[in-house]
This record gives C-alpha cells, sequence and structure tokens, in this order.
C-alpha cells in the first residue's frame, strides 16, 4: 500500500464512502464519525506544531543567506505567488458564486450535518487534545524565531529547529498522511448517508476544471510580463518550457523536476549561472501554482458553506500564504499542509474543512506543481534580463 499513490488512495476512499454510505446503517456511520472525531482532535493539536516546526528553520535558511540576486529572487518570487492569489481571489470571485449556488442553494443550514455534526449521526464520544498554543501564536513564534536565528546565528537553536523539523517531517508522513484517507472516508460516508454527497461531488469537478484552466491563464499572464522584461515572444519561451511542465505532471514534485526546468530554462538562453541559482532556489520559495489552489479552493468552500470573505480578508490571507509555504517543498502533503494553520487562523477553517481542503488540493496537485515549476521559467528569465543590464551579481 505504500506504493499507491496518495491521490489513488483518496480516490478510492471517496468512491467507497459515496457507495457504503447509501447502505451502511446508522450505527456505522456514528463509529466511523466517531473515529474521524479522534483524527479531528489530533489534527487540531499538530497544526500550530507544524507550522512552528517546519516554518521557523525555513525562515532561518531563506534568510541567513546573503546577496543581491538572492533578494531579488526571493522578492520576484514572493511577488508572483501573491499576485497568482490575487488573480485567484479575482476568477473565482467572478465564475464561483453562479457556478456553486446551483449545487448549494440551500448549503448554509445544511453544512453542519455534511460535516458529521447532526445529532441524528453524532460521535458516540468526543475525547478533546488541546493544543498547545493557538495558530496566529505559532506563526508570530515561527516568524521571530526563524529571524532572529537567521540574524544573530543562534547554531544550537538552528539544529535544534532543524531537529524538531525532521520530528514534524515524519509525524506527518507517517501517521497523517496515511490516516488522511481513513478520515476522508468517513466525511464522504457521512455525506452520503444524510444525502449532501451528490451536490458535492458535482461541484468538485466542476472546481477542480476550472481550477486547471485558471493555471494555464497565470502561466500566460507570467510568460507576457517575462516577454515584456525580455522583448521575446512570450508564447515561444512558454513552448520551450513544456517539457518541465509536463514532467511536473508526472512526478508532482518540483525538486524532482529541477533537472529539466534547469536544461529548458537554459534553452530559453538564460545564462548558466543565473539559471544554476534561480531555478533550484524557486524550486523552493516560488509557489505561484500552489497559492492558486489553495486561494480557489478556499474561496469555493466559503461560498458552498455561505460564509462571507472581503478582499483585505484574503489579500492578508494570500500574503500570509507566500511566507508560511516556504515551508512546503519535501513536506509529504507539501503546501497545502503548510496552509492548515494560515487557513485555520485567517479564514476560520475547522480541521473538517481543512481535510475538505486537502481533498480538493490533491485531486489536482500534478497542475499546480506544473504551474510552479514552468513559471520558475519566467522568473529566470526576468532575473537574467536584470542581471544583464545591471551587472548583478
Amino acid at each position: 500500500m505504500k506504493k499507491v499513490p496518495l491521490l489513488v488512495k483518496i480516490i478510492a476512499a471517496i468512491m467507497a464512502g459515496v457507495l457504503l454510505g447509501q447502505i451502511m446503517p446508522d450505527v456505522v456511520v456514528r463509529i466511523t464519525n466517531t473515529m474521524c472525531g479522534l483524527f479531528d482532535q489530533l489534527l487540531r493539536f499538530l497544526i500550530p506544531l507544524i507550522i512552528v516546526g517546519l516554518v521557523t528553520p525555513a525562515i532561518a535558511e531563506v534568510g541567513s543567506r546573503a546577496g543581491k540576486m538572492l533578494l531579488l529572487t526571493v522578492g520576484l518570487a514572493y511577488a508572483f505567488t501573491v499576485l497568482s492569489g490575487l488573480f485567484a481571489y479575482g476568477f473565482s470571485t467572478a465564475l464561483f458564486p453562479s457556478l456553486l449556488d446551483s449545487q448549494f442553494s440551500a448549503v448554509g443550514g445544511q453544512w453542519s450535518a455534511v460535516n458529521g455534526q447532526s445529532s441524528v449521526l453524532a460521535p458516540y464520544f468526543t475525547i478533546a487534545v488541546p493544543p498547545l498554543m493557538d495558530v496566529m501564536t505559532a506563526l508570530v513564534l515561527a516568524f521571530m524565531v526563524g529571524l532572529g536565528i537567521a540574524a544573530f546565528g543562534g547554531q544550537a537553536l538552528r539544529g535544534g529547529f532543524n531537529e524538531f523539523r525532521t520530528i514534524v517531517s515524519k509525524t506527518i508522513g507517517n501517521v497523517i498522511i496515511p490516516l488522511l484517507p481513513v478520515y476522508i472516508f468517513g466525511i464522504f460516508l457521512n455525506m452520503a448517508a444524510v444525502g449532501q454527497v451528490a451536490s458535492v461531488l458535482t461541484a468538485f469537478v466542476a472546481i477542480v476544471a476550472i481550477i486547471f484552466v485558471m493555471t494555464v491563464v497565470l502561466l500566460l499572464l507570467q510568460y507576457a510580463v517575462a516577454g515584456i522584461v525580455t522583448r521575446r515572444n512570450p508564447l515561444k519561451l512558454l513552448r520551450t518550457m513544456l517539457p518541465a511542465y509536463f514532467t511536473a505532471l508526472g512526478t508532482a514534485s518540483s525538486a524532482a523536476t529541477i533537472p529539466v526546468t534547469l536544461r529548458q530554462t537554459l534553452s530559453n538562453r538564460v545564462s548558466e549561472p543565473v539559471a544554476g541559482f534561480v531555478v533550484p532556489l524557486c524550486a523552493t520559495i516560488h509557489l505561484s501554482g500552489s497559492t492558486l489552489k489553495i486561494t480557489s479552493c478556499a474561496i469555493a468552500l466559503m461560498l458552498m458553506q455561505g460564509i462571507d470573505f472581503s478582499f483585505g480578508q484574503m489579500l492578508g490571507f494570500v500574503m500570509m500564504l507566500g511566507v508560511t509555504m516556504v515551508a512546503a517543498p519535501g513536506v509529504p502533503g507539501g503546501a497545502i499542509m503548510a496552509a492548515l494553520g494560515v487557513l485555520e487562523g485567517v479564514l476560520g477553517f475547522d480541521s473538517q474543512q481543512q481535510t475538505m481542503m486537502i481533498t480538493l488540493y490533491i485531486a489536482m496537485d500534478s497542475f499546480g506543481t506544473a504551474c510552479n515549476v514552468t513559471g520558475d521559467g519566467a522568473i529566470a528569465l526576468i532575473i537574467n534580463r536584470i542581471a544583464k543590464n545591471s551587472g548583478l551579481r
């Protein structure tokens, strides 16, 4: 089972939940909801620790490196990431309301049942596992300690947080990820039992299709900017990067795609020193596609549940997301696991809503990764042009 991709496990869990939820007696559904409640408490406990364990050493590592090219690359990657989130906000708020209203015209009063909180199918018992701190406290602590380590050295702290990151990563990989399909099975089992699964699945398929289109449009916009800066045909530049795009679709890993991304970036006439510096760095810090997916999925879920949100709230969410997801690459579960704390702290998502986010995210994981790595090529083109004109090293 360890060799079976996570996406396949989640699809199987959804299908099993949909089919069995229509025939299982209420007692089985309640037992499943009880197990899901225990996982829910575990996830609530771990989210602040995930933030501290992943974000702190990531900020320390990036902040401890010096150089004008580093600062320019980090700034440009962050700008691309934030702008992709704002693009997702505009696109999603324009398309999703009419799309989801047809499926969830009355969802505001029914979502509690979908989430397994109905009185009829309530868990038999719950065990509270309070987190050591709330999410915003964890975020502030991670930024403070990470920047402090970068500014003053702190080798003992650096080593300790690197070891803590290993513990957190192992916990995610060996506990959270293996149990995630079981939790998703329980959620969809309950959905089917309360009669909401058809509308939810229909909406999910539509959301995935629209977000795929959004990633393509985002890449066209990024390469339009690169084309303007370099005074070259953006479509030809993007076409050169297609091998990296399709490699990322297959591997779903920015790190595994670095050799192909680097080769195609060099084919776009980016100098070898610039490409060799920018491409590996952006594989860690540039997550435009992931930010687009998370922002769009969050807006879709809030619309489905009748939750009000504002542009200012989403702007803060996107800007915070761009920082926290620096910790995402190389961690099982990737960007969405690093984003759980921001989803809770800024948007108020509970663990069940976060699980729905994980389900949507993983359903199109490769699309976001492909968008990330292909966008790395656009950043490299811009950095190369600036370095050529200014003598930047």
